[in-house]
């Protein structure tokens, strides 16, 4: 009797722990499936934020090209509103939200200015407008159309160089500059902090040319020109230009003599195949 009590005792204890065992596993997957809900649920909110702040940019910009003053003003208090009040992250880095802030403060402070300037705005408005874009279109944003006109700066930056003419390097230095603040911000968004840090060392340096105490000769400028559109082109994420290929050669005219001796060579080797197939067909065989 009480070797029976004793196995029921175990039988229970056994029951008790396999329960325990599939409360614990079924707990666990309730709270993955609660996590991932949650992280979707994020995801979702953040994805529609981004698409409110690019339609509001949109609005804003549209506002300060009509110049109106009260209503780019009031666009500028709904943004800091909805950029406040959202979280994008997943969308972007760490540096990607400080650069979209900096760009919503700098906006703020142009508004606030005593003096309406035109230009100032239009140019914190596009800024924001780049940024907003990136963040909602990551892959193909608007920023990606500057690199024609960075090209075309680098470009004079290397006729600069080549004519050695340090008047000219900083006039193309100082428009490329100006370009490169409109979309830097959006670029800090969509792409890798090194990436941009590369391409602003690049810049830096190429500013301080003409101060530098030791003039530099045309092939130590057209190096630092080359290493410039190297950066830009891994910035914008552009193929490596490939060699052009060397144009068809035209055919020649071989004339009458040119035919005559290839027909000649084809008989040849015609009559050649046909002794040789007479012979074989002699020394071949059926067995009977």
């Amino acid at each position: 009797m009480p070797r029976k009590r004793y196995y029921q005792i175990l039988g229970l204890v056994l029951c008790w722990v396999l329960v325990l065992a599939s409360g614990g596993n079924v707990t666990a997957a309730a709270i993955n499936a609660s996590g991932a809900d949650l992280q979707g649920a994020a995801e979702v909110s953040a994805k529609s934020r981004a698409i409110q702040l690019e339609q509001a940019a949109e609005t804003l910009y549209g506002h300060v090209l009509e110049g109106d003053v009260i209503k780019v003003r009031q666009d500028t208090e709904n943004i800091s509103r909805l950029f406040v009040s959202s979280s994008f992250e997943g969308m972007t880095s760490v540096e990607g939200i400080n650069a979209l802030s900096g760009v919503i403060i700098d906006l703020k402070a142009a508004i606030a200015g005593a003096e309406v300037s035109p230009q100032r705005w239009e140019s914190a408005a596009a800024r924001l407008r780049l940024a907003a874009n990136s963040l909602n279109h990551p892959r193909q944003p608007m920023w990606i159309q500057y690199y024609k006109l960075i090209r075309e700066d680098l470009n004079d930056l290397e006729i600069s160089a080549s004519a050695n003419d340090m008047g000219a390097w900083k006039t193309a230095l100082q428009r490329l500059q100006a370009r490169y603040d409109t979309i830097r911000p959006a670029i800090l968004i969509s792409r890798q902090p090194e990436v941009v840090n590369a391409f602003d060392s690049w810049l830096s340096y190429a500013a301080g040319v003409p101060s530098s105490s030791q003039p530099l000769d045309r092939a130590r400028l057209l190096e630092i020109v080359s290493y410039g559109q190297e950066a830009a082109r891994i910035l914008f994420g552009k193929e490596k230009e490939e060699p052009a290929l060397s144009l068809p050669m035209a055919p020649e005219s071989y004339g009458i003599w040119g035919l005559l001796g290839a027909g000649f060579i084809l008989a040849s080797l015609f009559y050649t195949g046909y002794r040789k197939y007479r012979a074989d067909s002699q020394d071949w065989r059926p067995v009977p």
